[in-house]
């Protein structure tokens, strides 16, 4: 069964519009046949945007996008309120080193939505491996990815981004936040940071990038909150015993293999088992 006709791609195809590590697009179909079908009055929340993969897919007329991470967020905002400011802003960026690096240390945060958008599209697209890493004082420090000819600006797709954020609600909040939100009938997706799969990669080294054990744990109990209250949930994260323990009541849990290919380490490429929480 698929989701209701208000959750339906409409005509026009939208893509993510930056490279996301963990992005969803190879495992849409398997993350589609879990989307149960919604009312028309239901709202789309996606607390750990990043890409956007299920979203552009589905396109609901009715979504509240967030993220802890406020530049991404304001891309959001200036692709949806201006896209054709970005595209003027990204078609005027050379690809070349010198010009990424000045980009790259440029002070970008007291610039309107509109720059930042095509600040963080122009890095994500000609930065190494599209990542997204920040020092201590936030600043971006991802080097020169010296691709060929890397898509620095896709109109067509920037515009359909645009025509799909529409009606989204796009803020900088914390995944808890959804519960001030989400009432009955909704349906939340989240693709949190992943609990490493290596027993190398503890819980202690996780919490530098601000979601450790902790979080996770209340991740899921935001989950059963949101359960309890009649709102469709689905979560995403690693097949490590971990999350087989945290979610091993009131919940089902499915494994599909995913290619991983947007990753620093080389040994964390290629097909590596996940699975998709409801």
């Amino acid at each position: 069964m698929v989701a209701a006709a208000h959750l339906m791609p409409s005509d026009f195809e939208a893509k993510p519009f930056v490279k996301w590590v963990g992005g969803k697009r190879q495992l849409l179909p398997s993350i589609t046949r879990l989307i149960p079908e919604l009312g028309k009055n239901a709202v789309y929340h996606e607390p750990f945007v990043g890409g956007g993969a299920v979203f552009f897919h589905r396109q609901p007329r009715r979504a509240f996008l967030t993220d802890s991470n406020e530049r991404l967020i304001r891309t959001y905002r200036g692709v949806k309120k201006d896209v054709e400011g970005v595209i003027r802003l990204l078609r005027s960026y050379p690809h070349e080193k010198r010009f990424y690096l000045e980009m790259r240390a440029r002070d970008i945060d007291a610039d309107d939505d509109v720059d930042v958008a095509a600040w963080f599209i122009y890095l994500n697209r000609t930065g190494y491996n599209g990542l997204y890493r920040v020092n201590s004082q936030n600043g971006f420090n991802v080097p020169f990815g010296d691709y060929k000819n890397p898509t620095i600006c896709d109109p067509d797709n920037l515009r359909a981004c645009s025509r799909a954020l529409r009606g989204a609600r796009i803020e900088r909040r914390d995944f808890e936040s959804v519960l001030g939100r989400a009432k009955r009938g909704d349906f939340v997706y989240f693709d949190p940071p992943y609990i490493p799969l290596t027993a190398t990669s503890r819980f202690t080294d996780y919490t530098s990038e601000g979601f450790g054990d902790a979080a996770q744990v209340r991740l899921r109990d935001v989950a059963l909150e949101l359960k309890a209250r009649g709102v469709s949930v689905l979560l995403s994260n690693s097949s490590a015993p971990r999350v087989y323990d945290l979610y091993a009541e009131d919940f089902d849990c499915v494994e599909v293999d995913a290619r991983r290919s947007v990753n620093c380490k080389p040994n964390g490429r290629g097909r590596i088992p996940e699975l998709l929480i409801r």
